[in-house]
């Protein structure tokens, strides 16, 4: 019996918006790593890309339960002794909100190369604005 290997074709893939307003951020970041891999599609191959391009919205409206927003922390190295630092949920959501979700999303991928793939297809905004207008995203509902 032989393996079958689907046929990706690269033209065919759709555009995915999702608005993260109200989300939990560890469910959005499944959600958004499923899209991206492509398992939501019947010919889901976990070596190949099949995964669709996905537009997160309103990315500093996120939603963290419990006491994370202070008591995370993201870490930092420069590769210098000493260079370690170290950010709080709320430090972070306060500069760079989009980075909340690209850490996230980048944790439910696969730890491979192929991840690295992955991770260019997604495009993470702090407002509701985003400059993918013309490859007409459809909205995706998450639970």
């Amino acid at each position: 019996m032989k393996t079958y290997l689907p046929k990706i074709d690269l033209q065919r893939r759709q555009w995915r918006l999702v608005d993260a307003t109200g989300k939990s951020l560890g469910r959005l970041a499944c959600a958004v790593a499923n899209i991206l891999r492509g398992r939501n599609k019947p010919i889901f191959t976990p070596h190949l890309d099949a995964g669709d391009f996905v537009v997160v919205i309103n990315a500093e409206k996120v939603r963290l339960t419990g006491r994370k927003e202070t008591d995370k922390e993201y870490m930092t190295y420069s590769g210098w002794r000493g260079g370690e630092k170290y950010k709080t949920v709320a430090q972070v959501r306060a500069t760079h909100p989009e980075r909340l979700v690209m850490h996230a999303v980048k944790g439910m991928l696969p730890k491979n190369r192929l991840s690295d793939r992955l991770l260019t297809k997604l495009r993470v905004f702090k407002g509701g604005d985003h400059p993918y207008a013309a490859q007409q995203p459809q909205p995706v509902t998450l639970n």
